[in-house]
């Protein structure tokens, strides 16, 4: 236990979350072959937990101490976990609140509203209260059926896997179910609840022309091609490599590889020829953001957040917007997409864009995931037209 506390102690003082901390993690365990999978484990749930919950620690506590009290707070009862804890915080409890009450009696005091201290105006459909509250917990896994639906059932029945099945193609899991050893790969995709949602305002038609503008490594891309195999598709992205990371996945689902090109759309200058002479019939608009409505998963980013980079994100967000809107056709839909709870983000670079061209914003909203332990999504569609811009908050 020595060791793993001049690990963790090492690891909170390095890390200065410039890269996700799953990274981090890999990278530095890597540097200490003498770490197993137990240890790995546990300095991983340690790491989460201090920058899940450190923030709401009152006080001048020393940082081993802090350490051992957000350990104890966490939802994961790793069974060396106990060896780390005093004794007189044992048993630990199910209950959060329990949990809060204990360390209390101990002098440590934790104010859930102090763990997240954003001023940042939150999109409508969401409170600061519910999404400061939801950082505290863990989300669950969710993955997206694209077919064997009842050998996918039998499997996670057998291995004693709960599941809530959401939607008839979304289940809910345990966060740190082991599925993939499981089940068939191309089966199904890991993919967020609400991410799996912002498909229902794709609506795609046979033939169609479509440009996932923000591609990354195609979840939306993917999405759209389960709905309709059929559709003609154009992907960018500024990296290279996770555009080889989206046509290796186009592999493994058994989709034709879609026109692939390495592009900044937030500089217009820079677009290469096969974009600048291309118009399409629906745009899909997946923007880099704080990506604040998923920071329970990535408690570090919220650790780490500086409110001066909604700002920045939100100027790119509109050039990304503005310069992919030139390149829809006439009644053509672009359909917006964040993982962001902030207006900044959100409703106010959507109402910037429409002022600045002729668009009808056909509906906002932001998809709140919170009630089903998953991320929060925002959704604007829009339409290119010759009439005077008209809003609608509601789908």
């Amino acid at each position: 236990m020595r060791y793993l506390r001049i690990h963790i102690l090492r690891i909170i003082e390095e890390y200065k979350g410039t890269v996700p901390l799953a990274h981090y993690l890999k990278n530095y365990c890597r540097n200490y072959p003498k770490l197993g999978s137990r240890d790995r484990k546990l300095l991983s749930e340690m790491a989460y937990s201090f920058y899940r919950f450190s923030k709401g620690l009152k006080g001048e506590l020393e940082v081993e101490k802090k350490l051992k009290a957000c350990l104890y707070l966490s939802e994961n009862n790793l069974p060396s976990q106990e060896k780390l804890l005093p004794q007189e915080w044992l048993p630990k409890p199910i209950s959060f609140q329990e949990k809060i009450k204990i360390l209390r009696q101990h002098q440590i005091l934790f104010t859930p509203e102090h763990s997240s201290s954003i001023t940042s105006s939150l999109s409508q459909g969401i409170t600061l209260e519910e999404w400061s509250n939801s950082l505290l917990q863990q989300p669950r896994l969710f993955i997206r059926i694209r077919k064997n639906h009842k050998a996918i059932q039998s499997l996670l029945q057998t291995n004693n896997i709960a599941f809530e099945k959401l939607v008839e193609d979304c289940y809910a899991l345990p966060n740190a179910a082991a599925i993939d050893k499981l089940l068939q790969p191309a089966d199904y995709v890991v993919q967020d609840a609400s991410s799996q949602s912002t498909g229902n305002y794709f609506l795609p038609k046979p033939k169609e022309h479509w440009w996932d503008v923000c591609s990354g490594a195609g979840g939306k891309s993917l999405l759209l091609k389960d709905l309709e195999p059929n559709v003609q598709l154009t992907v960018t992205d500024v990296r290279a490599s996770i555009l080889h990371n989206l046509s290796e996945r186009f592999r493994l689902y058994g989709h034709a590889q879609p026109h692939k090109i390495v592009a900044d759309i937030a500089d217009k200058l820079s677009l290469p020829k096969d974009i600048a002479l291309k118009q399409f019939d629906n745009i899909i608009c997946d923007v880099p953001c704080t990506g604040s409505g998923t920071w329970a998963r990535t408690p570090e980013q919220a650790y780490f957040f500086k409110e001066t980079t909604v700002l920045s994100f939100s100027e790119r967000q509109q050039k990304i917007l503005l310069n992919a809107a030139s390149h829809l056709k006439e009644q053509g839909r672009l359909i917006y997409i964040t993982c962001s709870v902030f207006k900044e983000e959100n409703e106010n670079v959507v109402l910037h864009v429409a002022s600045q061209i002729n668009f009808e914003v056909i509906s906002m909203q932001l998809i709140n995931g919170i009630p089903h332990k998953a991320d929060c999504m925002f959704v604007a569609v829009m339409r290119k037209q010759h009439l005077r811009t008209h809003i609608n908050s509601k789908p």
